[in-house]
């Protein structure tokens, strides 16, 4: 069996020294860099070999990749690389780097056409001036031969350790036994589904009870495909830190008994989170664990691949041991790792790692959504840019004198904009192709001022820069996934004119994520609440010819008691009417059933309403609050109320922090009240987002309000029952949700249902109102 790897990949790990060095200095966009590519090559003489496929073998090891160019009137090999500002300012180790991609390329085009000797050429194109710099050296053949040797002889030993460890893997992976005696019921439907998929290589959409154990039952059906369908990753993401800590329970639940890794799992974590030097900047000068990263990466590297878990407190551990930084550490991994668990945006941002890698290195992926409901949120967030002028403003005094002219501009650009709107909320009919050209002038002079001044940039100059560039990219992808909205704020100096936020914003990702979906073999979205299919498979990109599999539940009917206050109303015009009536019914059920419950609402003003009535009426009743803001150490200490001794009721706002992805068992949790719809507030841009909505799927109100909302309500109401011998109470409190088109969304196997109350006739027919 052969290791492939490709030039740009065994380069980076065996000519790569030196520094981490993350100092922003200016550098070509992507679409610069393919223009400037284009542009050196299109200057070339007839008979000129572009993207010129060469590979080539050591012992094992099959090295492969594109040459950018080939004149063989010269006999001259092109390595292309773009690049703004002064040249002698790259570091050392990054012309090291190039001049190796090089000399591996000039090898292999040597052994392919039987060239004795070589020109092999570094060509550094100014994407700003349009200038070339040549660099080139002549080698005879025999010289590239023993570089390229001396590369791979390096690489080969890592190369047939992984190998090895692949085969390992596979044998183990084949061995692999389900880590306890028996599946649950539905969790085997849910394996059984999940294995198809990742041996057919078809999409998955499954809808699974809460308490069922989903994460293990997706986890090792994946897993065990993998010798099979010849895989090489499996992405676990996940919206929350509780989900990555369920499928690194998971897996830590399928290691084998020895000390040998066979399933290498990487935790991915957010940056700030794995910072040790959050005062110091990202290069060798200001960090210990920046300075000489990639001389001591190989030895930390070893090590870690050793480790049968790398979450996050191993990984840190290895890298102090080694003096590397533990955050880039673990982007190297990624490389390594068989199994990746991290949030969405690693594989479905803009700029996803895991994405771009899969992409790179041709790697055959398997993905897992956990809670997948929630990326349809995520998703619109990653690919929403707002710019705000008041940050521009402020550059007038700070920006550098060369900056100044081209900050005025924007401001222009800006105010002639919204000049002549006058609602505070605005759906603009095109793109601000005047501000975008401002922009991306104001990009432009500010990346010349870097390459001339590389001592850095304003942190706010610095922000604005970045939250331009990211505009300026989506609005190069806008379309009807899209909206272009102006909101005016408030004006508190007429001196300064109107201020204002503009926003390109998301309303459908599914263009944007449905390439992501199509890259993997196979990917598996899985939640308690993925209904009604076609909402989540139209607004989130799935291939139409995905499987959905709804998995019965393992829950009787009798364990849950599901009540319906049709008396109570929770809009917002009738809650000041409302607080009494609820307030009556928590205390009725709490002294009728003493135990811990949940108290859902749609707002924290709405909550703290009544729990100030609760506490006047019946101050023997116990009660906690979330509130607004809460940190991790408070939220932790809101959770410990719920034991299995305890009573009282916790209140929390629905969709935030206590209504999903929390685990009360038994007693600590009898039941719950939510007294809300869930209904997103209705407000000019949710009313844009529904037109546009029903523009594309003729049901705008469903997609915008109704479907959302009643998510977040089974989402809360599934902390009840987490286990078969669970009992307890859900108490729905609005007459709404008597309706049918409600009670259609709600769990099949809610069977057990009363209905409290008669129909108010005050009540408005209509389902609209929050």
């Amino acid at each position: 069996m052969k290791y492939r790897v490709a030039v740009r990949a065994l380069c980076e790990f065996t000519a790569k020294e030196g520094d981490l060095d993350l100092r922003f200095t200016p550098a070509p966009t992507a679409l610069e860099g393919i223009a400037g590519h284009s542009t050196v090559t299109a200057r070339r003489a007839e008979g000129y070999e572009r993207e010129v496929s060469l590979e080539g073998q050591y012992l094992d090891l099959l090295v492969r990749g594109r040459a950018d160019g080939y004149d063989s009137a010269q006999n001259r090999l092109e390595e292309i690389k773009t690049h703004r500002g002064d040249l002698s300012r790259q570091p050392v180790n990054h012309r090291h780097l190039h001049w190796a991609q090089a000399k591996v390329y000039g090898w292999l085009l040597c052994e392919s056409r039987g060239l004795a000797s070589l020109n092999v050429a570094l060509v550094y194109f100014d994407v700003v001036s349009q200038k070339e710099t040549l660099l080139t050296e002549t080698f005879a053949a025999a010289e590239l031969q023993a570089f390229f040797e001396d590369q791979c002889q390096r690489f080969i030993a890592w190369s047939e350790q992984e190998l090895a460890h692949r085969a390992e893997r596979d044998e183990a992976l084949i061995n692999l036994k389900f880590p306890y005696g028996e599946f649950r019921s539905g969790q085997r439907q849910l394996a059984e589904a999940v294995y198809k998929a990742a041996c057919t290589g078809t999409h998955l959409m499954a809808q699974a009870p809460t308490g069922i154990g989903k994460t293990l039952a997706t986890l090792f059906p994946q897993l065990k495909a993998f010798p099979g369908q010849q895989l090489d990753k499996l992405f676990f993401l996940a919206a929350k830190t509780s989900g990555r800590q369920l499928a690194l329970d998971a897996l830590a639940s399928l290691k084998n008994d020895t000390q040998t890794p066979s399933v290498r799992v990487l935790e991915l974590i957010a940056r700030d989170k794995a910072c040790e030097h959050p005062d110091k900047a990202c290069h060798g000068e200001s960090c210990p664990l920046a300075r000489g990263f990639y001389d001591r990466l190989p030895a930390a590297r070893a090590e870690a691949v050793t480790r049968q878990l790398l979450d996050q407190a191993t990984l840190r551990e290895v890298a102090l041991a080694h003096q590397v930084c533990p955050y880039y550490l673990s982007q190297e991994l990624a490389r390594w790792a068989d199994v990746v668990v991290g949030d969405y945006n690693y594989y479905f941002d803009l700029s996803a790692l895991l994405y771009s890698l899969t992409l790179v290195n041709q790697w055959r992926v398997s993905v897992l959504v956990d809670e997948a409901h929630n990326l349809l949120e995520r998703g619109r967030s990653m690919y929403t840019a707002e710019l705000d002028i008041r940050n521009f403003r402020g550059l007038r005094t700070t920006a550098p004198t060369a900056l100044k002219k081209t900050i005025e501009r924007i401001l222009r650009s800006w105010n002639d904009l919204h000049r002549l709107q006058e609602d505070t909320y605005q759906v603009q009919p095109e793109l601000p192709h005047k501000l975008i050209g401002a922009l991306q002038q104001a990009i432009s002079a500010i990346t010349d001022y870097l390459g001339e001044n590389p001592t850095g940039l304003d942190p706010a100059l610095q922000s604005a820069y970045f939250d331009a560039m990211h505009f300026c990219r989506l609005a190069e992808l806008f379309g009807a996934h899209s909206l272009f909205d102006c909101t005016l704020l408030p004006s508190r100096n007429r001196q300064n004119g109107r201020s204002s936020v503009l926003c390109l914003r998301n309303v459908l990702p599914a263009p944007f994520l449905a390439p992501r979906f199509l890259e993997a073999r196979s990917c598996v979205l899985f939640s308690a609440t993925l209904n009604p299919q076609r909402f989540y498979s139209d607004t989130l990109g799935v291939p139409p010819n995905h499987v959905w599999v709804d998995v019965e539940s393992p829950f009787r009917a009798e364990q849950l008691q599901v009540r319906l206050a049709r008396h109570i109303s929770t809009r917002y015009q009738d809650r000041a009417a409302s607080l009494q009536a609820i307030v009556d019914l928590l205390a009725q059920q709490y002294h009728q059933r003493r135990g811990n419950y949940l108290a859902f609402f749609s707002s924290f003003d709405y909550l703290q309403q009544v729990t100030a009535l609760l506490a006047a009426q019946h101050p023997e009743l116990p009660f906690w609050e979330q509130t607004r803001g809460m940190h991790e150490t408070a939220r932790s200490a809101f959770l410990t109320r719920f034991t299995c001794e305890g009573h009282g009721i916790g209140f929390a706002v629905l969709g935030g922090a206590f209504s999903e992805g929390i685990d009360l068992p038994g007693d600590r949790l009898i039941g719950a009240f939510i007294a809300t719809l869930g209904l997103p507030q209705v407000n000019p841009v949710n009313e844009q987002m529904k037109a546009r909505m029903d523009e594309l799927f003729g049901t705008g109100y469903d997609y915008t309000y109704l479907y959302p909302g009643l998510q977040k309500v089974v989402q809360a109401a599934g902390r009840v029952i987490r286990t078969t011998d669970d009992h307890g109470v859900v108490h729905l409190i609005d007459d709404r949700f008597a309706r049918p088109q409600v009670r259609r969304l709600l769990p099949s196997w809610w069977n057990n249902v009363v209905t409290t109350g008669s129909q108010s006739s005050h009540l408005p027919v209509s389902l609209g109102r929050r």
